[in-house]
């Protein structure tokens, strides 16, 4: 069989069955280091005008013998959200996984999911069929992918000395400077990512703030003691950025150069802090929390939460017309070598279908 090819059987498979399946057989785990574990970031610093203090958290490395997946509960969601997600709606198993970590999904123009693997140092694409494939190879780490209404794409590549990437149209560094010096001095972990329409692209650092960099690839700072940043999402007209500041989202008005103004909190989450988001077709916000999903209607309010497994840290609307709400799902974090899961679940709304994300 290939090694980069394969019919994905998690389609197919109830979550118990998928306990019992091996993807890296298929699909090498890898072994990659964040920027903030790699032993030579204490030679990138010192070079540094004014070097942050590197985060830190106990991890193991990977073991690449570890290739059995744990079974994952998927709760019920008995009760739904009125138009958004029916009464009594499951959440079904479609991709998983062994690798720190499946992360940063986008929707493909076929209802499929392109998404970056940290340890692998690859990007895959999964169809809708179930078969996936290595799309990109050789990256530093990458975290999260973004393609902005133009079709460029972007990822965001977490190694030591981290970037801003393009992929495509062409394969480039986009942004790797602050100040004059590395990501790596103002600490923390580049995290997430969206691409805008004007050629630039907004990234978040966890406990460093989130920033932008404008078409030509010049970074700014932003937020006023926003650092518990995480995910970062646009509103479907680009003239809203939200991103997470742990239990809260907040927003910001875009102007037209790219630039923020007007920082707010635009809503609390029930539970746990904020990861990777998306938005429907109505200009809704859909927040990951740690174990489920916050939505949020364009005022702030939050009108409802999607139960979900622990460690679901990310969503993504594909499938058909976007009828679908996908989910990411981690266990294990930076201990040995992790679990992940891709789920989704039917929705009665679309998401939005003028962006990848």
């Amino acid at each position: 069989m290939n090694s980069n090819k394969f019919i994905l059987l998690a389609f197919c498979f109830a979550a118990s069955a998928v306990a019992a399946q091996s993807p890296t057989e298929y699909f090498n785990a890898g072994s990659s280091l964040q920027s903030w574990q790699d032993p030579g970031l204490s030679e990138v610093l010192e070079e540094c005008s004014n070097p942050a203090d590197p985060i830190a958290f106990p991890f193991t490395r990977s073991d690449p013998a570890h290739t059995q997946i744990q079974a994952i509960e998927l709760p019920p969601v008995n009760e739904g959200i009125d138009g958004i997600v029916a009464d009594n709606s499951a959440w079904e198993l479609v991709w998983a996984w062994n690798g720190n970590n499946t992360d940063g999904p986008i929707a493909t123009e076929d209802g499929g999911l392109m998404f970056a693997n940290n340890d692998a140092s690859n990007v895959i694409r999964l169809s809708p069929d179930g078969s996936a494939e290595i799309v990109y190879a050789n990256l530093n780490t990458p975290g999260a992918l973004s393609r902005n209404k133009q079709g460029e794409l972007f990822v965001l590549e977490r190694g030591l000395n981290p970037a801003v990437k393009q992929l495509e149209p062409q394969r480039q560094i986009f942004a790797d400077t602050y100040q004059g010096d590395p990501l790596d001095c103002v600490g923390g972990i580049v995290n997430d990512l969206v691409a805008d329409a004007k050629g630039g692209v907004y990234f978040t650092i966890t406990q460093a703030g989130f920033y932008y960099a404008d078409p030509e690839g010049e970074i700014t700072r932003y937020g006023n003691n926003v650092v518990g940043t995480n995910g970062i999402i646009l509103s479907p007209e680009e003239d809203v950025l939200y991103v997470t500041n742990g239990p809260v989202v907040m927003a910001f008005d875009v102007r037209a150069d790219g630039s923020l103004f007007n920082q707010r909190e635009f809503g609390t989450l029930s539970s746990g802090g904020g990861d990777g988001m998306a938005v429907d077709n109505q200009g809704r916000l859909y927040v990951s929390t740690g174990s489920s999903v916050d939505v949020f209607a364009t005022n702030g309010e939050r009108i409802g939460t999607i139960p979900g497994p622990q460690g679901l840290h990310g969503v993504v609307f594909s499938g058909e017309d976007k009828r679908f709400l996908y989910a990411i799902v981690l266990r294990g974090g930076f201990q040995g070598m992790p679990d992940n899961w891709i789920i989704r679940i039917p929705i009665e709304t679309q998401g939005y279908l003028g962006r990848a994300k």
